[in-house]
């Protein structure tokens, strides 16, 4: 397991992460969420979705991970979104994407969808 994963897991222990799309939705609405990841494998739908959610409400939004792997880092079942609510630790999270992102130079793995 990654060091994005190790991250994921921590937040998610320490309270600072909820997970799920009505939570996810919720969090960004309630202006709770820092930062939102959606997976990888998510349908089209919903990353349009949270997409047009986090540009409205101005909050980052990265693509990583597949849904099995996310949900696993926080110890569910398979997660499509996740929203972390502490900004420490999406500051963390994000450094850690961002330098995934220029090593493959933008490949599959961090995608950041904010603009």
């Amino acid at each position: 397991m990654d060091k994005i994963y190790s991250l994921i897991g921590l937040a998610a222990r320490s309270r600072n992460l909820v997970s799920g799309s009505f939570s996810t939705e919720k969090a960004v609405k309630c202006g709770k969420a820092v930062m939102v990841i959606v997976s990888e494998d998510a349908s089209d739908n919903t990353v349009k979705m949270f997409r047009n959610m986090c540009e409205f409400y101005q909050v980052p939004m990265f693509r990583y991970g597949k849904k099995e792997e996310l949900g696993h880092a926080i110890g569910k079942e398979m997660r499509t979104s996740l929203a972390v609510t502490d900004e420490g630790f999406a500051k963390s999270i994000k450094k850690n994407l961002e330098a995934i992102e220029q090593e493959d130079g933008g490949s599959e793995h961090g995608e950041n969808e904010s603009t």
